[in-house]
């Protein structure tokens, strides 16, 4: 077989950074290194983007992220809030009911359920509106080696499921880029070029996803999402986004997967909830296999993983894409810092500590509530009922605190026995603000990156050696203020007082906010936001960063 390596209109031999996968997570970790000025290259091997729903919930902090990537309008046409979340038994008794809030301390709502290809179709149209990206359809990632300055990617035409070899020629390029992010799923290539290990909490169950699009839009379900603890046949009822919805069937004992596989079978299923193909039309019907376990080492040398290529979950606790999108967020800051000179490569070492410690949370209670749900033994589930029903009153939401909402690791302000100086390592707030006349979301209306927010005027206490720092890492300096008078150049004025009511909360006159919303560090007075801004440039050029 003959081979050819002749150049690709639209494919560039150099980027400064490869991308190997377009789902949300790649496209995502693309989008910002690109509005960051770095040119990137997205290789995907399918030719298309695949059309079916799977992912279909993103919380308040992904939200936030996305509609930073130019996404903020859009994200309410292809979205609706989840409302509610009900867990019932086989008797049809309430076991767990919850309410999600319309709004959440991220300014979006607290859960929205979505459609994955109608996301993943905004994200390519504004990947594809930046003159930074190349979206390379119909390659696959072959092969790749590391040098000490660059990774070599050979990438060869694809049809997505095989390589493409046309008359007798097998067609394939070498590009390369100062680094790579595999974001290309739970059989990454990148990963197999690395020497990770995994860890795998050995908990895996086999369910039939079923998405449907009922024929009467204005159909009410009510629970809008439900949850049935049926050891009969666990099941899930949600929403699959406007217009759609999903149902989730665990595989039984005897039940072969390609038995359960027939688009007979989920008719059958489906028949109980009077859902028929004369009033909806079966979009997909797959049987998924839910794992749980993660890469322990997700950055080696010049080789980065992030989505479902540095781990796997199951879908109970919505966090599934959501981490993905976290990594995105997490890593693109810091790699744009070390591209740029601002920052010691081994920032990057801080990515799996800050992302592997909420992660780990992620699918250690996926997991929990999986075992619960997928109680199959009849004894065992009554036990469950009679403790869940009993505990009911007092019972608090098992998804609080997902995502959680603190770092205790990596890149924070700390104290001088190493443990993060309150209020390090929260999520930051976001409200909505007035700034030169214009209202709305703080990250809409101001912007977005690494921003130094005080309630002070600063001119006092920061040297023009800290002010030149501050303009070339392109920090945002503002005064938040609620004197409605005092919208101006240099003053954001807090519509609802969150940010005024944040910082009193925590006792902090400023607070340094890291690009990912994360909060570096506060300072309890003016004077000491110098010795803020000096922490956190030191740490960017340490040789070590792990804690």
């Amino acid at each position: 077989m003959q081979t050819d390596s002749s150049p690709v209109m639209g494919m560039k031999y150099e980027y400064d950074v490869l991308v190997v996968g377009a789902g949300p997570v790649g496209l995502s970790t693309a989008i910002q290194l690109a509005m960051r000025g770095w040119q990137v290259g997205v290789v995907e091997r399918w030719p298309h983007p695949y059309p079916l729903p799977r992912a279909v919930v993103f919380d308040h902090e992904v939200a936030r992220v996305l509609a930073s990537l130019g996404l903020a309008e859009v994200l309410p046409t292809l979205s609706e809030p989840a409302e509610d979340y009900e867990w019932r038994n086989g008797k049809g008794e309430t076991l767990l009911r919850l309410a999600f809030e319309d709004t959440s301390h991220s300014g979006w709502p607290y859960m929205s359920i979505f459609t994955q290809p109608r996301l993943e179709a905004v994200l390519e149209e504004r990947a594809r509106a930046l003159p930074g990206i190349d979206i390379l359809r119909g390659w696959e990632a072959v092969d790749l080696s590391e040098g000490a300055a660059f990774v070599q990617l050979t990438v060869a035409e694809s049809a997505g499921d095989r390589p493409m070899v046309r008359d007798g020629v097998w067609h394939h390029r070498t590009i390369r880029a100062a680094y790579v992010i595999g974001c290309d799923g739970a059989n990454s290539f990148t990963r197999s070029r690395m020497r990770t290990s995994m860890t795998d909490l050995g908990f895996q169950y086999d369910w039939l996803v079923l998405d449907v699009i009922p024929h009467d839009p204005h159909r009410v379900w009510s629970p809008r999402n439900l949850q049935v603890c049926d050891p009969e046949r666990p099941s899930t009822v949600v929403s699959g986004g406007p217009g759609r919805r999903r149902w989730e069937f665990m595989r039984l004992p005897g039940e072969t997967i390609d038995e359960l596989s027939q688009a007979d079978t989920a008719w059958k299923l489906l028949a109980s909830w009077d859902v028929h193909p004369g009033n909806a039309t079966l979009e997909r019907h797959t049987v998924y296999t839910f794992q749980a376990r993660w890469a322990d080492t997700w950055r080696e040398g010049r080789l980065l993983l992030a989505g479902d290529a540095a781990h796997q979950m199951p879908p109970f606790a919505g966090q599934g894409m959501c981490s993905g999108i976290r990594d995105a967020a997490n890593l693109a800051w810091k790699l744009d810092l070390v591209l740029a000179g601002h920052a010691n490569a081994m920032l990057l070492d801080t990515y799996t500590v800050e992302r592997s410690q909420h992660l780990q949370y992620a699918i250690e209670l996926s997991v929990h509530l999986g075992r619960i749900i997928c109680e199959p033994d009849p004894t065992a589930a009554a036990k469950r009922d009679i403790r869940m029903l009993a505990d009911q009153q007092t019972r608090s939401d098992p998804l609080a605190d997902m995502p959680p909402q603190m770092l205790t690791g990596g890149l924070l302000a700390r104290q001088e026995d190493g443990t993060p100086a309150t209020p390090a390592g929260e999520l930051g707030r976001q409200g909505r603000v007035r700034f030169r006349g214009r209202e709305g979301l703080f990250d809409q209306v101001v912007g977005t990156g690494l921003t130094l927010l005080t309630v002070d005027d600063l001119s006092a206490v920061l040297d023009g050696a800290t002010i030149a720092w501050c303009e070339q890492l392109g920090v945002l300096l503002v005064r938040i203020t609620d004197d409605p008078r005092a919208d101006s150049q240099l003053n954001v004025v807090d519509l609802d007082g969150t940010y005024l009511a944040y910082l009193e909360y925590v006792g902090q006159r400023a607070l340094l906010l890291r690009p990912d919303h994360y909060v570096f560090g506060g300072a309890a007075c003016a004077n000491e936001v110098p010795s803020l801004l000096a922490a956190f440039r030191d740490q960017l050029t340490a040789s070590s960063l792990i804690h």
